[in-house]
């Protein structure tokens, strides 16, 4: 249970972000405390990317603000603040190099650089196998990128991010990609990471119910750039919500602790 008095990881009020006459993110307020892991759920065009890019700092608000650990973005140096938010997204996946070895992508992390070229010093590659362990991926130390499952390779991202300990991990769409097989590995490393010792606050950015896994404890739900819902899991997760998030009448299933969503009547796109 995580304190009404805690300090924030992450606070964010009335962040509002126009371009032009289009209003991309309205008004959005949110709290990440120590001990929370949260899903960010939205359907496609919601604004989940664009609240990713303006909390790491790729993003400008036209107004309200944004606080990293206590840090208010215009007033602190956010290419130093971005190094201790570790982030997953298809756009690094897509820029690692074919011929470099898991062991070398976890070790980039630290310096987050892409293509590493500097010299592994001994402490740097302790911590690296380290690393591998807390990802269970030991095997694959030596084997390049071009040679690794898309499951591998999203576990070794997350531990390129996990190099430099940080308290904030943001996963964008990390099972974009993967076979059922691999995403419910993955999922299941997901959850043993949460449960772990000391382990970062997680942030999941999807728009499937499935991927919730039982250690994420809160949800944000956001629909046309708005917040529609956020709080416990429990309470806010609910088919109304959803329902009203995808614009569709839906039903929300859980069993074991996982859930699934199904039409409560024919989808209005459908083709008869």
């Amino acid at each position: 249970m995580v304190s009404a008095q805690a300090q924030p990881i992450l606070a964010v009020t009335g962040l509002t972000v126009r371009r032009g006459d289009a209003v991309i993110l309205d008004s959005i307020s949110w709290r990440l405390h120590p001990g929370e892991h949260w899903v960010i759920l939205g359907a496609n065009g919601s604004g989940k990317t664009s609240l990713l890019s303006a909390l790491t700092g790729y993003l400008t608000p036209t107004s309200g603000e944004v606080e990293l650990f206590s840090e208010r973005y215009g007033r602190a140096d956010w290419r130093e603040l971005r190094k201790r938010v570790g982030v997953v997204s298809s756009a690094i996946r897509q820029r690692i190099p074919n011929d470099e070895t898991a062991l070398e992508t976890i070790v980039s992390g630290k310096f987050a650089m892409i293509d590493f070229w500097g010299k592994m010093t001994p402490a740097d590659r302790r911590r690296g196998l380290t690393v591998l362990r807390q990802i269970e991926c030991s095997a694959l130390a030596a084997r390049p990128w071009l040679y690794l499952s898309q499951g591998e390779r999203q576990r070794v991202l997350i531990g390129r991010a996990l190099m430099a300990r940080p308290p904030l991990l943001i996963l964008d769409e990390p099972c974009a990609g993967l076979d059922p097989a691999a995403r419910e590995r993955f999922l299941q490393f997901l959850e043993r990471l949460g449960r772990g010792i000391r382990p970062p606050a997680l942030v999941l950015v999807t728009h499937h119910v499935e991927e919730i896994m039982p250690v994420f404890s809160h949800v944000l739900v956001l629909k046309k750039g708005k917040v529609l819902a956020f709080g416990p899991r429990e309470s806010t997760l609910t088919g109304r919500t959803l329902s009203e998030a995808f614009a569709e009448p839906m039903r929300l299933r859980r069993k074991q602790g996982r859930y699934s969503l199904q039409f409560s009547q024919p989808p209005t796109s459908a083709i008869l």
